[in-house]
């Protein structure tokens, strides 16, 4: 598959999962309850959104690298800083082990996507070139975002709360 075929196919699924995201809130109003809970379902939404949207800048560069390069360091950059509040929100608070490692990881290769967009002369040892490297790297951001979701999917209801 050719690259933009790759980031066109990545960026409809990535809209359609905030779609579905979006359904899931509306049969678990109880996330909205609290500001802890809606920031978590927030950041399961921006791991569909941000993947989405770097997905249609690296269609809309085109052949203008500084495009595709610009957003990509942008929206790495935004995504680590907006994890790492996520982080120091859970702090304290017992955290599922596996929500805790997710969102370091998404830091991780946020990173990644962050230096390759800043350097991609780096992906040349490798035998790929940047976007190559960053649709592998976006691949494991959605993969993450799954996990996310299950994660917080699979959390029981407060019996307190109506379905």
């Amino acid at each position: 598959m050719n690259l933009e075929s790759f980031y066109s196919v990545l960026g409809g699924a990535c809209f359609t999962l905030v779609g579905l995201w979006w359904a899931a809130m509306q049969l678990r109003q109880d996330w909205l309850e609290d500001e802890k809970s809606r920031r978590l379902a927030g950041g399961i939404y921006l791991a569909f959104l941000l993947p989405g949207a770097m997905s249609l800048g690296a269609q809309i560069g085109g052949d203008n690298k500084l495009v595709w390069r610009s957003i990509f360091v942008f929206t790495a950059g935004l995504a680590i800083l907006l994890l790492l509040r996520l982080i120091a929100l859970a702090r304290g608070a017992k955290q599922a082990g596996t929500t805790h490692r997710l969102r370091w990881l998404l830091i991780l290769i946020y990173l990644l996507v962050l230096v390759f967009g800043a350097a991609p002369e780096l992906a040349k040892p490798l035998g790929l070139s940047a976007l190559q490297v960053e649709a592998f790297l976006l691949t494991l951001v959605v993969l993450a975002g799954h996990g996310l979701a299950w994660e917080l999917l699979s959390k029981p209801r407060n019996k307190e709360t109506p379905r």
